[in-house]
């Protein structure tokens, strides 16, 4: 496997995760008396810490404060979207030349092998960009995977833009990428905000690869319960329990 380099997605406020009691950025917000990030960044551990960037923002003291080692961060002064967020790291990455695994702090779940076998499906494809799917009879609301008749992927879908049709696809966007460093980050700022949040979202960097006639993997989980991340209260105490059935601390 080629030495890989990893972005940790951890600048995100949480504000349906605050309480009176709890006014935290989402990533150090605790699952089983263990901060989300910190699930994340044991999962991530085969990367170097030296090789892992971590973008911050909302009380991003309090994120470099809680983090041990020598990761490396960068600020992500307004939350502007998961794009914009990744576009932060690119003064901290431009001398390099490989590939890029992007990650979510508020994703504990994920186990190492996951992040490692997306690695080696990228290396093997020699894709412009590598897709972590998930295929599940009960999907959450996370973008579709739409495919043409050879299987190629060639679009992913928000769910408030998929059709009824659509909505039945079962296989989903988990928002977890590899990317060829120098192809994502050219495409980084052809990105466009013309959204109803006003974001640069990195979903739609495949889009644009494929739009320069790049190739596109996938590795695809099936019926796992890794992909979920937390946004509320109630997927909180979820990811909680699934944590717990996994026996990860």
């Amino acid at each position: 496997m080629s030495s890989t380099k990893a972005i940790v997605l951890a600048a995100g406020k949480g504000s349906r995760l605050h309480s009176e009691e709890q006014v935290l950025p989402k990533v150090l917000r605790e699952a089983n008396g263990k901060a989300l990030l910190d699930y994340v960044l044991q999962a991530t551990r085969f990367i170097p810490q030296e090789d892992t960037v971590l973008v911050i923002g909302y009380k991003s003291a309090m994120v470099r404060e809680h983090v041990q080692g020598t990761y490396r961060f960068v600020e992500q002064a307004q939350q502007l979207g998961t794009g914009h967020a990744v576009k932060a790291t690119e003064e901290e990455l431009e001398n390099y030349h490989g590939p890029i695994l992007v990650v979510y702090g508020d994703m504990p779940v994920f186990s190492p092998e996951t992040y490692q076998a997306l690695i080696r499906i990228h290396d093997e494809s020699r894709a412009a960009a590598t897709l972590l799917t998930a295929v599940l009879k009960d999907p959450p609301d996370y973008g579709r995977i739409l495919r043409d008749t050879d299987n190629k992927i060639v679009d992913i879908r928000e769910v408030r833009d998929c059709t009824a049709e659509e909505l039945l696809i079962r296989e989903l966007n988990s928002g977890v990428y590899v990317f060829d460093s120098q192809k994502l980050f050219a495409v980084l700022h052809e990105l466009k905000n013309d959204n109803v949040q006003g974001e640069f979202y990195l979903t739609d960097v495949p889009k644009l690869l494929l739009a320069r006639g790049e190739t596109i993997a996938s590795y695809t989980l099936v019926e796992s319960d890794e992909v979920y991340g937390v946004n509320t209260l109630e997927e909180l105490h979820f990811v909680e329990e699934l944590l717990r059935k996994r026996g990860i601390k």
